[in-house]
């Protein structure tokens, strides 16, 4: 089952990335259905599927339903390029690629899946590992530090862009932990001093400095925290 995902999903891969220059997204998104680029791509994805299935015909009914899935779901995509996030449509587009990979996976190599897979105490302590790290820290971080107001240039920086890095440098620190790899705080921790050295050499108030050392110590100790517990209750499981 495993193995016969990986080679549908190699072929999405080489399809989708891989042979796709540049000047057939331009073209396609231009001329849409009139674009020869568009039946190129198709073509490729056949032939790929056929390639990486060393043109094992038993599989054949699981390629045409996932190349003509794929020209419907990059047709739909076309037309709705302008009216939705693009963002959005490329996260649906590659996600609903995946779900008929799965689906004809399925179809050949048939695997009952519990729901009480989802239910696994360890999984359940996962997610709410993974929930405390992004959103709850990011709240008590707010909280913690909203005695001290900085004003801030706004135009200087991308809009919630220090949430989001605080949220991943959090995932980071939490996975070297689950995974025992401590010295790869100490990097994260080194690489972020780098990019916060030219902001802190610039400051001329001190508040800057001390503003981001205390944001920087909490998000870490947070995350830290979290994966000793996490490491600490999944023993007693």
């Amino acid at each position: 089952m495993i193995v016969l995902f990986i080679k549908l999903f190699l072929a999405h891969l080489i399809g989708d990335f891989l042979l796709q220059p540049t000047k057939w997204v331009e073209d396609k998104e231009h001329r849409k259905l009139k674009s020869k680029y568009l039946y190129f791509h198709i073509a490729i994805h056949f032939i790929a599927l056929l390639v990486v299935l060393q043109f094992d015909f038993n599989y054949i009914w699981g390629i045409l339903i996932i190349t003509l899935s794929h020209f419907v779901i990059d047709t739909i995509k076309l037309y709705l390029n302008t009216k939705v996030n693009s963002r959005w449509l490329f996260c649906l587009d590659q996600l609903t690629h995946l779900i008929i990979i799965a689906c004809v996976v399925a179809i050949y190599e048939p695997r009952s899946i519990s729901i009480d897979t989802f239910y696994n105490t360890t999984f359940l302590l996962l997610i709410c590992s993974i929930i405390f790290v992004t959103v709850v820290s990011s709240v008590i971080m707010k909280i913690i530090i909203s005695k001290w107001q900085l004003e801030e240039n706004n135009e200087a920086s991308l809009k919630d862009a220090g949430a989001y890095i605080g949220m991943l440098e959090r995932l980071f620190v939490f996975l070297f932990i689950v995974m025992n790899f401590w010295s790869g705080i100490g990097f994260l921790i080194t690489a972020k001093s780098v990019f916060r050295f030219g902001d802190l050499s610039k400051a001329k108030d001190r508040k800057l400095t001390e503003y981001i050392l205390i944001g920087t110590l909490l998000s870490f100790g947070l995350a830290i925290c979290c994966g000793l517990v996490f490491n600490y209750l999944q023993q007693l499981i």
